[in-house]
């Protein structure tokens, strides 16, 4: 039978995970992965989950493993209000969204607002996430210009004088692939664009309270509350493998979020939930952030002083205060993907960042390096042996 022949239109725009394929050499024996962005499993707090379980079956009994409501578990999105609370987000539980995982509303909102030829705005590089989330729906895509201080706001006024923009997508706080944070100032001024625009902005927050240094950044969202979808999850602080996410949407915007998420899974998992809502009520998550903390800061640091030592004077790299990844840039003309062709070759792997880019030929010279899965000793050997090769590539350019 000729099942290709069976294939939507839509699969060509669908690809595979450039980071699911390399986190797959990364599971070789020996291999150290500065590749996924994939929290420490020392971080789970596995010695609270029996706990918790225990006390998801006392108190709801077998309507734990029922089905559930689309819009999430009442008592999970009730606590959820008291933690958004904490970040001067103040909502109701009716307009929390669960969702499984951030990705699982990335796909939901790709459904309901991008037509074939609608123009979304995203920083460059973004997170490939949300790219391959976006792509079946056929978006066109418009880059918007960063430095270290993430979003340039000018090339965003620029985009929305110059286009009709359907949505602009950021991850403004320690942002997937670069690292970098969006200053309170630039957030201010982005603010004040959407506003005057009355453009939907999509504020990603996967990694807002995994800062090491410095004060927290008020959200977007906070400031301008009727022009935001947010998202945030539970994954980089309980438990990824239980695929808990949540979204605050507009109210229309948020009723087709819940009615795409019908058609998808019903309702994310019932007792995941109720484990996320007992782990938030028993002060279990604001406990476990400081434990996570102590993990990666030494590992962040570790990252930071070899690249300091190793790497070539032709690179830059990001200097980030929190989240999960370093940024790092060569000189023009360099392949990093042969560099990580030769850095796997001795066991080592990290994520080219042209994968982060949405046209072809850009970010070519870039790098993503994950500093929270391998340990300070391997850290430091690996930025040692990928600086290496680096070296050798500049000199036989040289010569």
């Amino acid at each position: 039978m000729d099942y290709l022949s069976l294939l939507s239109e839509r699969t060509k725009r669908i690809s595979v995970s450039a980071i699911r394929e390399i986190l797959k050499a990364a599971s070789r024996p020996g291999m150290i992965s500065l590749a996924g962005g994939i929290p420490a499993p020392e971080s789970f707090p596995i010695e609270i989950i029996g706990k918790l379980s225990d006390k998801v079956i006392q108190t709801y009994g077998p309507s734990a493993f029922q089905y559930d409501l689309t819009e999430g578990f009442p008592p999970l999105r009730k606590v959820l209000c008291t933690h958004l609370s904490s970040k001067d987000i103040f909502v109701t539980p009716d307009e929390i969204l669960i969702t499984s995982g951030s990705q699982g509303a990335l796909d939901a909102i790709g459904k309901i607002l991008i037509s074939p030829g609608d123009v979304v705005a995203v920083e460059a590089p973004t997170y490939l996430g949300a790219i391959q989330a976006f792509n079946p729906y056929e978006p066109h895509y418009i880059n918007l210009e960063t430095d270290d201080d993430g979003l340039i706001p000018s090339s965003l006024e620029k985009a929305l004088s110059s286009h009709r923009v359907k949505f602009i997508y950021l991850v403004p706080t320690f942002q997937n692939p670069t690292g970098r944070t969006i200053s309170l100032e630039r957030r201010r001024e982005i603010a004040s664009i959407i506003i005057r625009h009355n453009v939907l902005l999509v504020e990603d927050d996967p990694y807002g309270d995994l800062r090491y240094r410095g004060k927290a950044i008020p959200s977007i969202k906070t400031m301008a509350p009727d022009h935001i979808i947010y998202l945030s999850t539970l994954s980089k602080v309980f438990a990824p493998g239980l695929r808990i996410g949540f979204c605050l949407a507009p109210e229309m915007i948020q009723k087709w979020l819940v009615i795409a998420k019908q058609g998808v899974d019903l309702h994310t998992s019932t007792f995941n939930q109720a484990l996320a809502a007992e782990y938030i009520a028993g002060n279990y998550l604001e406990k476990t952030v400081p434990k996570i903390i102590r993990i990666y800061q030494p590992r962040l640091d570790k990252m930071l002083d070899a690249l300091d030592r190793y790497f070539p004077k032709e690179f830059y790299w990001s200097r980030p205060d929190g989240g999960m990844f370093i940024w790092a840039e060569g000189p023009e003309g360099m392949d990093m993907q042969s560099i990580y062709q030769e850095s796997l070759r001795q066991n080592v792997t990290f994520v080219p960042g042209r994968y982060f880019y949405t046209a072809k030929g850009q970010g070519m010279a870039t790098m993503r390096l994950n500093f929270t899965m391998a340990g300070e000793a391997a850290i430091d050997d690996s930025i040692k042996t990928i600086a290496a090769i680096l070296k050798k590539r500049i000199q036989g350019k040289a010569a």
